[in-house]
């Protein structure tokens, strides 16, 4: 049975760049979701990063509302993935962190890669590692 919030839904528009809701697309896609799904979760879980004063009273933000019924905030439910990965077998916390990060370090990689090639990011050894590349004309 869906709940009250959920049953009273309106339409909510931003307009973007065409490249950024392409980026947006091929995630929502990558994390085997609606794009409409993809975007309220990231909203959600962007919401959740900033702290509020408790006292203010129309805060439009309630940090400790909980996320909507019908999003999952990384695609797959963690517990679903966990649960996956046990298979009925016991599994190390390595063996567990490894399951659930899979392609991560390639994904980063091509990101960085992309980064650097449109001049945003820059690798540095001197200042040991990965920055962003504003300032550079120093």
């Amino acid at each position: 049975m869906p709940s009250d919030r959920n049953a009273e839904r309106t339409v909510a528009k931003t307009y973007v760049p065409a490249a950024q809701k392409e980026r947006w697309r091929e995630h929502a896609d990558e994390l085997d979701m609606s794009q409409s799904e993809f975007l309220r979760s990231m909203v959600q879980a962007g919401r959740r990063g900033f702290e509020l004063d408790a006292t203010e009273p129309d805060s439009a933000v309630d940090p400790a509302e909980p996320a909507p019924a019908d999003t999952t905030p990384r695609g797959d439910a963690l517990e679903e993935r966990v649960l996956g990965l046990l298979d009925g077998e016991p599994r190390s916390w390595d063996e567990l962190l490894e399951g659930l990060t899979e392609g991560l370090e390639d994904r980063l990689e091509a990101t960085l890669q992309r980064l650097q090639e449109d001049d945003r990011v820059r690798y540095s050894g001197r200042e040991g590692g990965y920055t962003t590349a504003e300032g550079d004309g120093d």
